[in-house]
């Protein structure tokens, strides 16, 4: 009996000391999980009648996709204006941003979406002509989540499409993927919302070594 209670306990010293070595030797590595960002969906907000959808900062598509102090950030967002009434994007501001730019369309037409993003983003984007304009399979949308092919709006009118491109200038402190930053949208009528904007996740496949310095500290 005392035999067999010894092996018991010898066999659990071996497993306790094969798990300390292997998370020794993982000590000061990068793993893959390590290096392999999750997707991050845009925040989401609504002032009155108009609603803001996959709101965030576009990703610089490299390795570190961190915004450097003093670096400019351009947003990428939806805004739809779910009500009647014509309203109008006045200003953007955020209390880690110096400023921002808005340039491009400012209002949003009743039953319309304005779409915020860099300018190769909406070169795909087209307005219909007239309210008897059918939709066009060739059109495409600059967001997975966002549609460029007009459908019915609230007045009976197809939807309207504009696009602005709105930019956060000398960023005060860097902002890493997985952090959000306060971003402050005024309107004409809905009146300011704040909503909390992350970096989105890459629009290209990535390929990040781990550094020399984690490579050399291996066992």
């Amino acid at each position: 009996m005392r035999l067999q209670k010894r092996r018991v306990v010898g066999a659990s010293v071996v497993a306790v000391g094969a798990a300390l070595a292997l998370a020794g030797c993982g000590a000061g590595q990068i793993t893959q999980t390590n290096t392999m960002l999750p997707a991050v969906n845009g925040a989401m907000a609504q002032a009155g009648k108009l609603v803001l959808r996959d709101a965030g900062l576009v990703n610089r598509n490299d390795c570190q996709q961190a915004y450097a102090t003093g670096s400019s950030a351009p947003l990428t967002l939806v805004i739809a204006n779910d009500g009647t009434a014509d309203d109008e994007l006045v200003s953007v501001s955020s209390a880690n941003a110096a400023s921002a730019t808005v340039e491009g369309q400012k209002a949003i037409v009743a039953g319309s979406k304005l779409l915020i993003g860099p300018a190769n983003e909406g070169e795909s984007v087209q307005q219909p002509e007239s309210s008897s304009a059918a939709p066009s399979s060739t059109q495409t949308s600059p967001t997975s989540s966002a549609s460029a092919s007009p459908t019915a709006g609230p007045t009976g009118q197809p939807t309207r499409i504009g696009h602005a491109e709105v930019v956060l200038q000398g960023i005060k402190q860097v902002v890493w993927p997985g952090q959000t930053i306060p971003v402050t949208f005024t309107f004409r009528d809905a009146g300011p919302v704040t909503v909390q904007l992350p970096i989105q996740a890459p629009t290209v496949e990535l390929s990040c070594q781990p550094s020399g310095e984690a490579e050399a500290g291996g066992h």
